[in-house]
Formats: C-alpha cells, structure tokens, sequence
C-alpha cells in the first residue's frame, strides 16, 4: 500500500511554511509582520499564475503528487478485481480514498463532500467514508488555533470566552470548530481556520485553471469556458477563507430565509469575529443523513428535506442569494423539528434573468415545449443567439421525452444533467459559469434526499412553487412566459391552466386571493389584451349559446299556453370551454385562504379602466351582432343561412388572437 507523506497541515503547523510577497505565512511565524499584511486576499488569477510561473519544480511537485496519488489508487482497484477480491477489499479502498483527498487538501475535500451525498452513484462502503470529510477531518493544533484566536481578537482564550473546549468537536476543510460559552452566557461555536489555506488552494487552483486553459484549446467540441468555471469557483473559495464574509453571508441568508416555516439560521456575535476566526450561536442538531436518530427524536426526515427543497428553491428562483455548499454537514435537524443552515461561507448568487429564465425552462421542460426550451438556452447563455435551432429542437424532445417519463413525479436532476450532458459534445452548448455551482447545489440535495427517500424527486417538489410563481409574479418575463404556457395558435388551453392552479395550491406560501387579485390587474391592463379578447369571444359564444336556449323555451311555453303545438327545440351545442371553466372555479373554491370577498375592493377600480369599458362595449356589440344576424336569417332569409358576403361585420369568434401580449 502506498505511504502518505506527512500532511501539509503538519509542516505548516511546525513553521515549515514558505514565506512569499503573495502569500504571506501564519502570524505566528512572522512576528515583525504589519498587520495590514494579514487581511482577506481576493482571488486574483492573474497574481497567482505570476507566483506560479516562476515556481515551475513546485508546481511538477503538486502535479506529481496528485497524479501519483490517484495512480495508485487506481492499481489497487484493478488489482483487486483480477484477483476476484474488488467487494472484499471495499472498505479498504475506500478509507483509502478517504486519505487521499485529506491529503490532497481542501479543494479534494470539497469534492468528496459532494460525492458523499450520493448514495446512487457511490457504493455504500465509499459513502461511509466520504462522509467523515464533511467534519471528521484531522484537526491541526490547539496552540496555534488558540493562537490565531488571539491574534484576531486581541486577548487569550481563556480571557475572551467564559468556556471553551478542550479538543475541537469538528474539523472540516478550511478550519476546526470548538463549543464555547461566552461571559454572558450564551453557548456558541468558535470557528478557527487553517494555517496556510491560501498557499495549499492557490496552487491547486492554478493547476486547475491551466489544465482548464490547455483542455479548453486541445479539445475543440469543448465550447464552455472552462477557465471562468474555474475562476467563479476560485472566487467563491476565497471568499470562504475570509470569516467576516462568512458572517455577513449568514446574516444575509437569515433576513431572506430566516422568515420561512421550520428554516433556522444561526446569529453571529460580530464582537468574536474576525478574518479567520468565527464566532456563532451554536446549534444542537442532527445531520439529515442519520435518519435512525433523527426518527428516534420524532422528527420526519421527509419533511425537512422538502423545507430545504422549498429553501432551495427561494434562492435559487427568487433572491438569487443561494448555498452553494449544502452537504449534510452543514444542514442539521434540531430537536425542536427545523432545518438549521451552518457554514455561509460559499455562498453564490443567480442574478434576475438567469433566475426567470431557470423558471421558464422548468416550466417548458415539464410541459415539454421544446421549441420553447430552446430558446430558453439561449436566453440562459448556453447558445448564443446565432445558433441554428431546427437540429436542437428534435434532440431535445428525443433525449428529454426518455428522461421524463411519464409525469413531473419521475422527473430528476441527474437525469435530465446527464441527458443534458450527453448534448453538449453534439451540438454547440457551452456551460456559463454561474450554472457550476447551481447544478453542484442541486446535485448535491438531491442527494440528500435519496438518502432519505430513494423516491424523492426535486422537480415534482418545485413544481408546485414554479405554479405559485407563474400565477402570482407581476415579471414581464414570467408574464410573456405564462401566456406561451396558456395560449397557442389562437387556443387556449384549458388543461394547463387547471394544471398550474392544482400544483399551485400545494406551494406553502401560496395566496389565492393575491393571485386573482394580480390576475384581475394584469388583465385590465395594457399588457392583457391579448386575454381580454379571448374573454370577450367566450362571454359572447356562451351568453349568445344561453340566450337562444331560454327564447327557444320561453317559446315552446308561450305556444304551449295559448293551445299551439310546440317546436322542437334546436340541439344547441353547449361551448366545450363552460366545462373547463366550471372545473377551474371548483379548483379556486378548494383552494386554501379563497375568499371571493377579497376581490370586491378591487370592483370599482376596474369599472374606471377604460379597458374594462372597452371590453364591455366589445360584448355588447358582438351579441348585437349575433342577434341582428339571426333576425336576418329567420325573417329574411326563411331560415337560411347567410352568405358569408354579406355578413354585417366580423363576429367576435373569427377574430384570430394575437401570438403575443401588445
């Protein structure tokens, strides 16, 4: 079995650590150093690839390390299966792995974390090892943790905390944590970090960023900008390394999530908080992934994944300001059944467009309006406008028809990301940087659900937010998008709209009386036009369709009355759409929180709108028309109908409806 050198931690630990002009080594073995020398470095390739350029036995040093690392991991595995032993052998391979990723550092680390939350891609022995890299990490000294503490907050350990243990409780890639109280009593975790983090990832991040380079000129059907991946993901590890950034983000993340049912965010006491030390509320919980203690507490697993799929979602679809390192360690269960959130420090954000255009694709996807979803790729930056859509529309309907199956409920993000994948060598796909750590995030709770429920299925869980959304967000993107959902080829489909109002209503935070009331307002707007109008149509189809049947049977009563015989009445065709409408209001009704006196307010503001005058007169004068064109018919033309030409005016029916909102 290979050997491990001894771990970089450790050398740093004894002093062993190279001093440069870049990367500055631990205060505690540079006593003469100013202090603005010490604070937060951002991430700046362009620096880090002129450190390394002219280190280049350092840089074949790390090379060789990792490869050899692997080499040799990867003969053990193929010697054990010639020998028939690969199952045998499992649980020393994976601690094996295990090793190397510690060894390798943080970056390693990170992805072993996001391996671990794989139970159906990664055997079960592997998943039991990879999981200790969430907080089983070796710890690295106490004297220099203690140190560090120190020297950010200005005095002893002992002189700043009432409490502090012994031993750290929890070592993961970028620091330790202890349990300590403060004077005032307050119970709280002490975040220390690393010594010589910057050193150890900036140099994996230059390999990475030239392999990313080189990869991006030899392998031509590679059409996304791997270097910018590798920069957003650079630039998202820095930030981790500063601790006050960490605090900010988490306080962030409590004002636009901490509001929602059974989410916790711990609080940060910015008086113990700096650069590499971080000091927040601590917080009793149990990961999501032990589910026996979990349930043993009374507490249901499924239901808190689906508050983090609900979280999630907020993030990613509304504030844009979302976790991007959602593993089991950082999500715990507490005893009072919430969700509590840990470690802000890779923390990302979608901005707007991106963030309308995830929901427009979702809601294509599901719907499997490909030509739209093609589009939607372009607006998202993985085609550029130019590309020629006609070969992708098809390949996305034959590719993403076997991944869907037969409903939303089968429907996961590993398919759709692997079927997705398997299109980006065939047609000229490029992956933005900003979708890595989106897909890495989602990736990643999936997993955590499957590992709660091998049946969870995240997009048949967001769907119903998706709806919410669609209904109730005044956006001229998701506005221009529900009316493609709703209407095509001058045909309004009845069955989605009852879709969306069915899924909607499963959304937690769905409020039916906001929604109509948005409704109403959209429609006697400018932009409702092209809803007006078909309204109009339908009042005209279905007043003139009863009207005709009440003369028929006031008729056949007068006749009746009077001693003549009565007529047959006419088999009136009763307007297929009055079926679907009776189905959506039976769909408002059952709705939680309906409350059809809510809309009355809004009654005499409309009636002022001269939209809403306007479509009054358009009804009034279509069934006039209707009414003059039947008197014709019946006491001129004996019954006949009239000939097309001579038509009065254009019945409101005939009116094609525009292909998009004025």
């Amino acid at each position: 079995m290979q050997t491990l050198p001894s771990s970089p931690n450790a050398n740093a630990a004894s002093g062993l650590v190279v001093e440069s002009e870049l990367f500055p080594a631990p205060q505690e073995h540079l006593k003469s150093v100013q202090p603005n020398a010490m604070e937060a470095q951002q991430y700046d390739p362009l620096a880090i690839a002129a450190y390394y350029g002219r280190r280049p036995f350092q840089v074949v040093g790390r090379l060789l390390a990792i490869f050899w690392s692997f080499f040799g991991f990867a003969l053990s595995l193929w010697w054990d299966r010639q020998r028939g032993k690969g199952e045998r052998n499992q649980h020393r391979r994976a601690v094996r792995l295990r090793e190397i990723l510690t060894y390798l550092g943080p970056a390693y680390i990170k992805v072993g974390q996001a391996l671990s939350t794989r139970p159906d891609l990664v055997p079960p022995a592997y998943l039991e090892e990879l999981t200790r890299l969430q907080d089983q990490l070796p710890p690295f000294p106490n004297e220099i943790a203690f140190q560090f503490i120190q020297e950010e907050l200005g005095d002893r350990p002992e002189n700043i905390y009432a409490e502090l243990s012994e031993k750290p409780l929890a070592a993961a890639s970028l620091g330790q944590v202890y349990k300590g109280k403060l004077k005032s009593g307050e119970t709280v975790a002490v975040k220390v970090q690393r010594p010589g983090l910057a050193q150890q990832i900036t140099l994996d991040l230059y390999i990475l960023r030239q392999l990313a380079a080189w990869a991006g000129r030899t392998f031509k059907r590679i059409r996304s900008d791997l270097v910018a991946i590798a920069d957003e993901f650079g630039a998202r590890i820095f930030e981790e390394m500063d601790y006050t950034q960490e605090g900010r983000n988490a306080e962030r993340f409590a004002q636009l999530y901490g509001n929602l049912p059974d989410i916790y965010v711990p609080r940060i006491y910015w008086h113990y908080t700096q650069r590499r030390v971080l000091t927040m509320e601590w917080i009793t919980g149990t990961k999501l992934t032990q589910l026996q203690e979990i349930r043993a507490q009374g507490i249901d697993a499924s239901y808190l994944v689906d508050v983090g799929v609900q979280c999630s979602l907020r993030q990613l679809l509304e504030h844009g300001f979302f976790h991007a390192d959602p593993h089991p360690g950082n999500l715990l269960a507490t005893p009072e059944g919430k969700l509590a959130y840990l470690d802000f420090g890779m923390m990302s954000e979608v901005m707007p467009p991106q963030r309308y255009g995830l929901i427009e694709a979702i809601v294509h996807l599901v719907n499997r309006d490909f030509d739209a979803l093609a589009q939607d790729y372009v607006n998202l930056e993985f085609l550029t406008p130019d590309t020629d859509l006609t070969p992708i529309i098809p390949a996305f309907a034959a590719v993403f028809n076997e991944a869907l199956g037969a409903s939303v409920a089968e429907i996961n993000i590993k398919s759709i990301t692997d079927k997705l994948s398997a299109l980006m060598y065939e047609y000229p796909f490029r992956v933005p940087a900003y979708y890595a750590l989106i897909i890495r995030s989602l990736v990643t709770l999936e997993g955590i659900a499957i590992n709660v429920d091998p049946n969870f299925k995240v997009l048949s869980k967001a769907y119903p937010y998706v709806s919410k959304r669609l209904l109730t967000d005044p956006a001229p993107q998701l506005r221009n998008s529900l009316q493609g959902l709703l209407f095509k080829d001058g045909t309004f489909r009845w069955n989605r709209l009852e879709n969306l109002l069915r899924n909607a209503r499963d959304s937690q935070d769905y409020d039916i009386n906001f929604a109509l009331n948005q409704a109403v307002e959209f429609i006697f707007s400018e932009r409702g036009e092209f809803i007006r109008e078909f309204l109009v149509t339908e009042i005209i189809n279905n007043v003139d369709t009863a009207g005709r049947s009440a003369i028929d049977q006031v008729t056949n009563n007068l006749r009746s009355w009077v001693g003549l015989q009565t007529k047959q009445p006419k088999k009136l065709e009763i307007p297929g759409n009055a079926e679907h409408l009776a189905r959506v209001i039976d769909l408002l009704r059952s709705t939680p929180g309906f409350d059809p006196a809510q809309l009355l307010p809004i009654v005499p503001r409309l009636l002022a709108k001269p939209e809403a005058r306007g479509m009054g007169q358009e009804i009034i004068g279509g069934l006039g028309q209707r009414v003059a064109a039947r008197m014709i018919r019946e006491l001129l033309l004996n019954g006949r109908e009239l000939p097309e030409s001579s038509t009065p005016t254009e019945l409101p029916e005939q009116r094609a409806l525009p292909a998009v909102a004025r």
